[in-house]
């Protein structure tokens, strides 16, 4: 048997004196009627009644729908009066356990753990610094091969250069002493005395030379040793540095997934469905929902909603839907939708599928008809295949005969 959806605040609110939250259920009720846009309300700690955004609404719904009220059992009993007869302030109904649980579950499945945003980061920041690292591997590798060409060349005009001053020396000791001869030569051949010393001054202007260039070909190989040594222990470096990275980076690719808890969290949730679906029934008042966009929801399926919505507008898929309504409006429907009875006829044999009235999950705001430009989804739009891709991620599952029809049952 279907619990009475109660649109009205309990005998113990109605009596004496209109309190906040009486004003509140009508003045939400009278505005979903009509078909205008229903304010996001929320009512403060002194009981005044003020108008939130889609953000501060849902904040408020669950500091004030899901904080530390009192239970069922401990509301003032009716023959509690204030002074000249008013009723006591009222006191809302703390939600079921159930209820906050999901609601907590939902909203951990959407949001990653401190934990998981800093190990993120920290990969983001490795993984750069790795394809730095590997621009650094590969201009060191070339760095090193280059000195290593630039060392051998430097070897062999070292080699070069000390061969030639080693013959040059060994010119000028000859000349040398081919002019001891001439000069010791009798009879005295001053001819051949101003050859061989002419002969001596080449030799010796020769041999300066080549020690010069030995000098520098020296010098030169120094430099080019100590560039290759250099490159060479750049490149071991900036090797050594890569493979710490890489491996920092394998290591905290295989931590991450134990850390986003989100996927447990989301079957967590989907587990506790029906069960939410349940309680709110049991104990629904107009005041559990809240305004997301224009569209009133079950407080605890607005963070979930929200964040819906921001990401398939993010993903170029902007979409809105209706989804709570009165009992009343779920009769009004069932009568345009040419249902043979109202209150028996099965959902199936109306022209549109519309749910007996006291059953609709839209009812307890728990369900959306999404649409999209307006315009009701079909299971060809955009809106629909990015729903079928993504809504589960929320919580939402689609009630298959329905394209537009989401819910956190799927019925």
């Amino acid at each position: 048997m279907t619990t009475r959806q109660e649109t009205r605040p309990p005998q113990w609110h109605r009596a004496g004196r209109p309190l906040v939250a009486a004003p509140l259920a009508v003045i939400a009720a009278a505005l979903m009627v009509t078909g205008l846009p229903r304010p996001a309300l929320a009512v403060t700690a002194t009981g005044a009644v003020t108008a939130v955004g889609a953000d501060a609404a849902i904040e408020a719904a669950e500091r004030a729908g899901y904080g530390d009220w009192p239970a069922e059992g401990d509301r003032p009993a009716e023959s509690t009066r204030a002074a000249g007869g008013a009723p006591p302030p009222p006191t809302p109904v703390k939600p079921a356990p159930v209820i906050q649980q999901y609601t907590a579950l939902v909203r951990q499945s959407l949001v990653p753990s401190a934990a998981y945003l800093k190990l993120s980061k920290t990969l983001t920041e490795q993984r750069a610094a790795l394809q730095l690292q590997a621009v650094q591997v590969a201009s060191g590798r070339t760095a090193q091969a280059t000195a290593q060409v630039t060392l051998g060349s430097a070897i062999e005009a070292d080699a070069s250069a000390r061969t030639a001053y080693a013959i040059a020396r060994e010119a000028l000791t000859s000349a040398k002493n081919k002019s001891v001869r001439a000069a010791q030569q009798r009879p005295k051949n001053a001819a051949g005395v101003a050859a061989a010393k002419a002969a001596v001054d080449a030799a010796q202007g020769n041999a300066e030379v080549s020690k010069q260039a030995a000098a520098k070909a020296d010098a030169a190989l120094k430099t080019a040793q100590a560039a290759a040594s250099s490159t060479t222990t750049g490149y071991d470096t900036a090797v050594t540095t890569w493979e710490k990275t890489s491996a920092d980076v394998r290591s905290n690719t295989a931590a991450l997934p134990a850390l986003d808890r989100r996927s447990v969290y989301r079957d967590r949730a989907a587990a506790l469905a029906k069960d939410v679906v349940t309680q709110v029934r049991a104990r629904f008042l107009i005041s559990d929902t809240t305004l997301v966009y224009g569209v009133t929801v079950h407080k605890s399926i607005a963070f979930a909603f929200k964040t819906m919505i921001d990401d398939a507008k993010a993903a170029g898929v902007p979409m809105s839907g209706g989804g709570f309504r009165t009992k009343e409006q779920q009769i009004a429907l069932r009568k345009i939708n040419g249902c043979p009875d109202v209150y028996t006829a099965p959902s199936s044999s109306c022209r549109v599928p519309t749910a007996i009235p006291g059953r609709s999950l839209h009812e307890l705001g728990l369900a959306i008809d999404m649409t999209s430009g307006g315009r009701t989804l079909t299971a060809g739009s955009p809106g629909f295949r990015w729903l079928s891709a993504n809504a589960a991620r929320y919580g939402f599952v689609n009630y298959p005969v329905e394209a537009w029809h989401w819910s956190i049952t799927g019925n």
